[in-house]
């Protein structure tokens, strides 16, 4: 399927690039990750397991055990703190 992804902050910042559409057979977000962790590089930085790193499918914030559906738009950012 495809799908569109963006990437905010710091990881926006290591890929060099704010969005991009792939094809994935990533049934969740979990699996969506572990695809883009196996790019290596930045990706496998940026998106390490060890990593905190916020999710999003269609502006709705969600676990990594949510399911993908064709044309969706995925997001991937760091958690966000404020003072």
């Amino acid at each position: 399927m495809k799908v569109t992804v963006k990437y905010f902050a710091s990881i926006r910042e290591a890929l060099g690039l704010a969005s991009e559409s792939v094809v994935s057979d990533a049934a969740t977000l979990a699996a969506l990750r572990d695809e883009l962790i196996a790019r290596g590089g930045a990706y496998a930085d940026s998106l390490a397991r060890g990593r905190s790193v916020r999710l999003a499918v269609d502006q709705v914030m969600c676990e990594e055990t949510a399911l993908l559906v064709e044309g969706a738009e995925v997001a991937f950012f760091p958690p966000v703190t404020g003072g």
